[in-house]
């Protein structure tokens, strides 16, 4: 199979949600000295936007897209070791990291929210549920996210997005990170009154803001 061949193979692997095929697809690529980069771009990431698109037409439903996204860390477990650091940063949009604030567990629509961005994209960091607000900071740093993500499922634990501007601010850190907030219970009114950066209604409105922010936050860096 040509070069060429190899990582359209790793696409329709990634596309079809056949997680051991893209593994080995990937591993094939790589043992024929197609660059990890190339392999990325036109493999893994053509494929799994083209996932988002089908996803966003309705053509697919989630599950056929949760399929595709593991299919994709299957191949990324082979693939990122190749990568270099400027490799990696060229690779993504951005760094998310995305979690369920102190006191709730629920971790659905967080992780449709997970999903949905890494088909835009971005590097996820899903730090899971019932998380202090200190805990979300200390995990952005760790993974240099440019977004903190958090999701309050019930109004008595949407305080504690509030207490994660807080503790940003108390600590100097407030203006290292953007801040997005959602969850059922949660409102555009409730982000301007906490201070968030941005409020997502649902999956595809959050993309949207974070490509914005991300996008915003390139322009300041650079003017």
């Amino acid at each position: 199979m040509s070069k060429q061949s190899e990582i359209e193979a790793v696409a329709s692997a990634v596309f079809s949600g056949d997680k051991q095929a893209a593994r080995a697809h990937a591993e094939i690529a790589i043992k024929q000295g197609i660059p990890a980069l190339q392999i990325l771009h036109e493999g893994l990431e053509a494929a799994i936007l083209s996932i988002g698109e089908s996803w966003r037409k309705q053509e697919i439903f989630l599950p056929e897209v949760l399929m595709a996204v593991e299919a994709w860390n299957f191949a990324m477990e082979v693939v990122e070791p190749h990568l270099s650091a400027e490799n990696k940063a060229e690779a993504t949009r951005g760094v998310v990291v995305i979690g369920t604030v102190k006191g709730d567990i629920h971790e659905i629509g967080k992780n449709i929210v997970a999903t949905i961005l890494k088909t835009a994209g971005f590097e996820v960091h899903d730090i899971g549920t019932d998380l202090a607000a200190s805990v979300f900071v200390s995990e952005a740093e760790k993974y240099e996210a440019d977004i903190i993500a958090s999701s309050a499922l019930m109004t008595t634990t949407m305080p504690h997005q509030r207490d994660i501007v807080e503790y940003l601010e108390t600590n100097g850190k407030r203006a290292s990170f953007l801040y997005m907030v959602g969850g059922a219970p949660v409102s555009q009114e409730w982000a301007t009154q906490i201070g968030a950066d941005a409020y997502g209604k649902n999956a595809e409105d959050a993309v949207r803001l974070a490509l914005a922010l991300v996008e915003s936050k390139k322009h300041k860096l650079e003017s």
